[in-house]
């Protein structure tokens, strides 16, 4: 059921415009937890799959929320990585699941998380709806962290939020020739680069202690569940999972890696 938030969210004072109406379907609990927002390009390397994974799951295991856009490609990643602890923010009605690769996920946030829009129902996504969207996705969260960038992309239209907002900017380090949107910020002194994930966790969480990694989807690959039903139970994840290497597919079950 869609409802509108009638409270105030005092990280949206940040952004340049509070919003008039904020629409969700979902847990509205999750907006009094500590978040982090994760964005990035719609086509990641493989090396930018397997950390925004690790990164998101290590932040929601220690009770952080991933704040993402469901686009295609990082924002998925992240989500399906804290699948019980994100919030999504969509370009459109939510009436709408778009985009439409992804509806079975937005289905599972609006199941198991909570999915925002500052639109009404049957608003379809346009070219300023999404900077709107990145806007409340930014402001959203304690800190920003950009795993994979082209140059003049999206995500570096969010550093920039970032930026205006005061807030600190997080990156993955790339070669030279990729991701050419965050090594310029690594260049101009815009960005911190992560270079060991468990440190950053214990940097954002202040805990010390050490980082404990749960995985309910491989536990649940250890069962060599057939493809089908891992599918049907997890969708995109045995899709990354396999892209990554982590598990594999032989006579129709899935092993593990």
């Amino acid at each position: 059921m869609i409802n509108t938030i009638d409270f105030k969210i005092d990280a949206l004072n940040d952004m340049k415009t509070y919003p008039d109406d904020i629409y969700f379907i979902g847990n509205t609990d999750l907006l009094k937890n500590k978040k982090v927002s994760i964005v990035g390009t719609r086509k990641p390397i493989s090396y930018t799959k397997a950390l925004t994974h690790e990164i998101s799951t290590k932040l929601s295991n220690a009770n952080i929320t991933i704040v993402s856009g469901v686009a295609m490609g990082v924002d998925a990643i992240a989500h399906n990585a804290s699948i019980n602890n994100t919030i999504a923010v969509v370009a459109n009605g939510l009436n709408i699941r778009y985009p439409a690769v992804n509806q079975n996920l937005i289905k599972q946030i609006e199941e198991n998380s909570l999915i925002l829009s500052t639109y009404k129902p049957n608003e379809k996504a346009r070219a300023y709806t999404f900077v709107q969207r990145n806007e409340l996705v930014v402001a959203l969260g304690d800190i920003l962290i950009i795993t994979q960038a082209d140059l003049k992309s999206g995500s570096l239209r969010s550093a920039q939020f970032a930026i205006d907002m005061g807030k600190k900017i997080y990156v993955l380090p790339h070669r030279i020739g990729e991701s050419q949107g965050t090594n310029e910020l690594l260049e101009k002194g815009l960005a911190t680069p992560i270079y060991d994930v468990d440190k950053f966790i214990q940097e954002i969480t202040g805990n010390k202690k050490e980082i404990v990694n749960s995985d309910k989807f491989l536990e649940y690959c250890k069962q060599n569940p057939s493809y089908d039903l891992a599918v049907q139970k997890y969708n995109q994840k045995v899709f990354e999972y396999e892209l990554l290497g982590k598990i594999s597919i032989e006579n129709g079950n899935i092993t593990i890696c």
